[in-house]
């Protein structure tokens, strides 16, 4: 294989390693940090940088950056149209500097804070569905010139990191929303029956104690989460003549609300795995309940929980508080284990509120 040969296989399998970290890193920075570095190695430069766009549009700022000096650059920021770099935000185009010394945009105060010289540079534009994200750069150039080669590879490089971090914004205002969704839900469903304050929020809390003492994956500990905090749900919607007569049903029983809560949230793919939760979460470990008298293990195990949990916020809700609330609960808990219950998640109930009170 020729030494051009073993350079482009080099980049290629540079550019996979990066492309395949885009869906297994849940760290941006770690992310950014492995393109700077896989920049300055494809590249042969001493040093990298990433920069981003101030959210009022008027500067650069240094997400990663490199080198031993690396770590004072984080506390500056550039003005767009300022130095290479703000030079290269404000244009959209790259620039390939092969002399600091005799470019008219070099900001050298950036060298004299650090204490790195900066000889040669090449900067490109981040940008993501036309919008401008930030600019790349690698300096000094090991050996010869930065080339068009080089530019268009770099290129490459910052539309991952663009896309990474668009894919991160994106996720981080989802989560935003999500979050803040659940509250106004939560807080909706409160509003439907006496002395249910705070009910969602401990439902979560206590489920995901229990569910996290019985071992359960990851998604499914965060579909009981979400399961917990709208269990409920369903009786928002029996206060609504429209929505009970669309599934046609004139007036809804109690045993109706979790069916009607499948309903309500039908069709929403990332609360999926919680609607069997709380469909069966009336269901007895008998089969004495409902809504598909399903028993024993035949109910998710996240309904079971659900069960117990419901039933011990209940005597909450008649006023029971501190001692002889946790006495009563351990006492209807291990009563109806086998009947109402299942026996490990009683037991996983009981020996949490015996190793730690403040679970619920």
């Amino acid at each position: 294989m020729s030494v051009n040969g073993e350079a482009d296989v080099k980049k290629a399998l540079g550019l996979f390693s990066i492309a395949g970290s885009l869906n297994s890193a849940v760290d941006l920075d770690f992310l950014l940090q492995k393109i700077g570095t896989a920049a300055e190695q494809l590249l042969d430069s001493e040093a990298s940088a990433i920069m981003l766009v101030t959210e009022d549009k008027q500067h650069l700022f240094f997400k990663v950056a490199s080198g031993e000096k690396g770590q004072s650059l984080k506390t500056m920021r550039l003005p767009i149209g300022q130095g290479i770099a703000g030079w290269v935000a404000q244009s959209g185009k790259p620039e390939v500097v092969e002399d600091t010394r005799k470019d008219p945009h070099f900001a050298a105060d950036f060298d004299r804070k650090t204490g790195f010289v900066t000889r040669s540079a090449l900067c490109v534009p981040m940008v993501f569905r036309d919008e401008l994200i930030g600019v790349v750069e690698v300096l000094n150039r090991r050996s010869g010139s930065y080339t068009q080669e080089h530019v268009d590879l770099l290129t490459h490089m910052a539309s991952f990191a663009a896309a990474s971090i668009s894919h991160t914004k994106t996720n981080a205002e989802q989560n935003n929303f999500l979050t803040h969704g659940l509250d106004l839900l939560c807080l909706a469903v409160e509003t439907t029956r006496p002395n249910m304050e705070g009910h969602c929020m401990r439902s979560a809390k206590l489920a995901r104690a229990i569910g996290r003492s019985l071992g359960v994956e990851d998604h499914d500990y965060r579909m009981l989460y979400y399961a917990g905090m709208l269990h409920d749900i369903g009786y928002i919607a029996m206060n609504s003549a429209e929505f009970l007569a669309d599934m046609g049903v004139m007036k809804a029983s109690e045993e109706l609300h979790p069916t009607l809560y499948a309903k309500m949230l039908e069709g929403i793919t990332m609360m999926e795995g919680a609607v069997p939760l709380i469909l069966h979460h009336h269901e007895r470990f008998d089969g004495a309940g409902f809504p598909d008298r399903l028993t024993g293990d035949a109910i998710p195990l996240g309904a079971r929980i659900l069960s117990l949990v419901e039933a011990v916020e209940d005597l909450r809700m008649v006023g029971l508080r501190g001692r002889d609330l946790h006495q009563k609960a351990l006492q209807e808990a291990q009563d109806g284990a086998g009947k109402s219950f299942d026996p490990k998640v009683v037991k996983a109930f009981v020996d949490l509120l015996a190793s730690r009170s403040t679970a619920w």
